[in-house]
């Protein structure tokens, strides 16, 4: 992985969380109009949790990638929900447990993405 090869990753990797996590928003139950905010919250969120572990790769090493990851995946939950309880309409789960469903659905479906391409 080339760091010349960033913006590619980093709008691939978006598109698809974005793609997953509106289909689970959808399966939740979640109204139209509340999905725009999925989208929304990822365009804020995904950027930073795909370049900054990719950047901490390259100069620090796998080790450091990691904590990197999980600090960043623990930050983008607990925004992300912050951000779902401020707007969403939607009140049958708690916002921050949407989050986590969202972000461990588009999480775990990334993984088996990546390992096949």
């Amino acid at each position: 992985m080339l760091i010349n090869d960033l913006p590619y990753i980093m709008i691939r990797c978006l598109i698809c969380t974005i793609i997953i996590e509106l289909i689970g928003a959808f399966i939740l139950g979640l109204r139209k109009k509340d999905l725009i905010y999925v989208v929304l919250v990822n365009i804020m969120t995904n950027p930073l949790v795909v370049s900054l572990p990719i950047l901490v790769l390259v100069k620090f090493g796998v080790n450091a990638r990691y904590i990197c990851l999980v600090f960043l995946e623990i930050l983008a939950l607990i925004s992300e929900g912050f951000v779902y309880k401020k707007v969403l309409t939607y009140k049958k789960l708690n916002p921050y447990l949407v989050s986590l469903i969202l972000n461990v659905l588009s999480y775990c479906i990334g993984i088996v993405i990546n390992n096949l391409f």
